[in-house]
């Protein structure tokens, strides 16, 4: 009566098209392709892509391997393996925050020192 939550049919819409949009992000990108992670309120990362696929029920995300230890985990999820990186290169973002492109490996310059 009060169209609340799930009950609100313009919010779901709203979220049904925001993830086909999502969707529509996520086909065209490939599997190891290098990308840049641009998520609000925090630095750029990169990495290479290591997952694409459902991850919360019925969402898109984006499985990232990356360049530095920034990552939440290493590409496991509650016993769940979704793809293997070492301890803390691993994370998972929504399409929309991923950029593919000829993005090099960040270097960490410990060759010249």
């Amino acid at each position: 009566q009060m169209k609340i939550g799930q009950f609100d049919a313009e919010k779901q819409r709203i979220a049904e098209e925001r993830e086909a949009g999502e969707r529509n992000l996520a086909s065209e990108m490939k599997l190891e392709a290098r990308c840049e992670i641009y998520v609000e309120g925090q630095p750029t990362r990169r990495g290479a892509i290591a997952y694409i696929g459902d991850f919360k029920p019925g969402q898109v995300w984006i499985g990232v391997r990356y360049d530095e230890p920034v990552g939440k985990n290493n590409g496991s999820v509650q016993g769940k393996v979704y793809f293997s990186a070492p301890e803390k290169y691993g994370g998972f973002v929504r399409p929309s925050c991923v950029k593919t492109g000829d993005f090099p490996p960040l270097d960490d310059d410990l060759d010249e020192i």
